[in-house]
């Protein structure tokens, strides 16, 4: 926007230019009558220097305003709009015959001048009346839209406000869940217990009086029994994961392990199971949770291995391979009768078992424990299979040097079908 500023600079040494040259020939030409002369000096100077002056001034003082350089030329043209004005009025004055006007080159400059100081003025006036008509309109613009904002604020915290109550009648509700499940599932032990023991005294007194069918009939209900304790102590362990897990500290896999293979001793020696192991780390969490999971993965590795005696290896690698994410993979690999990946996900659900040729189905709880657990302690647990191919499952659990992990996960609401 630089050259309409130039551009009036130089209207503007024009006419000073012209005064410069009018007022030399009036010296000239009137030397001999000083006061004459003095007058017609005076004249040129205010008439035609002076606007020339003016629009110097107005050229130098414009970016020191608030009008913005993009309505410069709103002024320039204004100006020249006014000498084009009173040129064309000159004109028309000399040429119309019945108009009796004489006037001199000195008077149509002076009138220039004017018609050019007068053009200047409005243009300065037009363009600070459309800066400030543009500086209203961005502010209407800028209240329009902090307006927005704040309603898009208010509708912000009335969704948080909705969420944070939600959470909470959420809670509430897994609060209560988890505390049925407790209570379901320890007042059933008693009727259970009592079940079974009558039954077996059934079969210990009645026994050798019963005929294959009625044999078959009491085991059946033996077998029965044994499976609903069996849910209902899982039931129990799933419910207490959160309410009565223990607080995080450092543990190291390696002792969790070697605790977990001495309590699957006469597994390990009945199955003629061979289990290897890398190297563990020491990670944060829970260490009779933790030791749950591997033990779990353990014997199903041990129980799913097929004909062939089981071969499980255990390997252990830091997320990202440069020790910068804080958490460590485990992974828990069998040579077993493996499953189809559609149904790797519902086998992390609560009472979702797969039934297998030999019947080796489980309670359906255990690896959703595990599930439970591992997101408790902010990881995941996911499994790699395919059928006649074995099994990985893979463990992510924080890093003990790592300090977000910290502090147990809140777990998601509990949920059985």
């Amino acid at each position: 926007m630089a050259h309409w500023n130039r551009l009036l600079t130089a209207l503007g040494l024009v006419l000073v230019a012209l005064a410069g040259g009018s007022i030399g020939y009036t010296l000239l030409s009137n030397g001999d009558q000083p006061e004459v002369a003095l007058v017609e000096v005076t004249i040129d100077a205010v008439l035609i220097g002076a606007p020339g002056l003016a629009m110097m001034y107005t050229a130098a003082w414009l970016p020191t305003t608030a009008i913005p350089p993009e309505l410069y030329s709103r002024i320039v043209a204004w100006t020249g709009g006014g000498i084009a004005i009173m040129a064309v009025v000159v004109g028309l004055r000399e040429l119309h015959p019945a108009v009796e006007l004489d006037l001199t080159g000195g008077t149509q400059t002076i009138l220039l001048s004017i018609s050019s100081i007068t053009g200047l003025l409005i243009g300065v006036q037009s363009a600070r009346t459309k800066a400030q008509s543009q500086a209203l309109e961005r502010q209407n613009r800028e209240l329009q839209q902090k307006y927005e904002l704040e309603k898009q604020n208010e509708q912000l915290r009335r969704t948080e406000q909705r969420l944070e109550e939600a959470v909470t009648e959420l809670e509430a509700s897994n609060e209560r869940l988890e505390e049925f499940a407790y209570a379901v599932s320890h007042d059933l032990q008693e009727p259970l217990r009592m079940v079974r023991s009558y039954v077996r005294l059934l079969e210990r007194r009645y026994g050798d009086e019963l005929d294959d069918d009625g044999q078959e009939f009491v085991d059946y209900a033996v077998d029965g029994a044994e499976r609903m304790g069996t849910m209902i102590d899982g039931l129990l362990a799933y419910s207490r994961i959160q309410t009565q897990g223990e607080s995080f500290e450092p543990v190291d896999l390696e002792v969790v392990l070697e605790d977990v293979r001495t309590d699957l001793q006469l597994k390990i020696e009945e199955h003629d199971a061979e289990i290897e192991s890398e190297s563990l780390p020491t990670v944060t969490g829970d260490e009779s949770q933790l030791r749950q999971v591997f033990q779990n993965l353990l014997s199903n590795a041990i129980e799913y291995s097929g004909d062939e005696p089981p071969r499980v290896r255990i390997t252990a690698e830091r997320d990202g391979g440069d020790g910068d994410e804080g958490a460590w993979t485990i992974a828990v690999s069998d040579e077993g009768i493996g499953m189809e990946p559609a149904d790797t996900e519902r086998i992390f659900e609560i009472f979702q078992r797969l039934e297998t040729a030999d019947d080796r189905s489980g309670s359906g709880i255990g690896l959703a424990v595990c599930k439970r657990i591992v997101e408790r302690h902010g990881g995941e647990i996911r499994v790699e299979t395919a059928p006649g191919e074995g099994s990985t499952f893979f463990v992510t659990l924080p890093d003990a040097d790592h300090p977000a992990a910290i502090s147990p996960v809140e777990s998601e609401p509990l949920q059985t079908r």
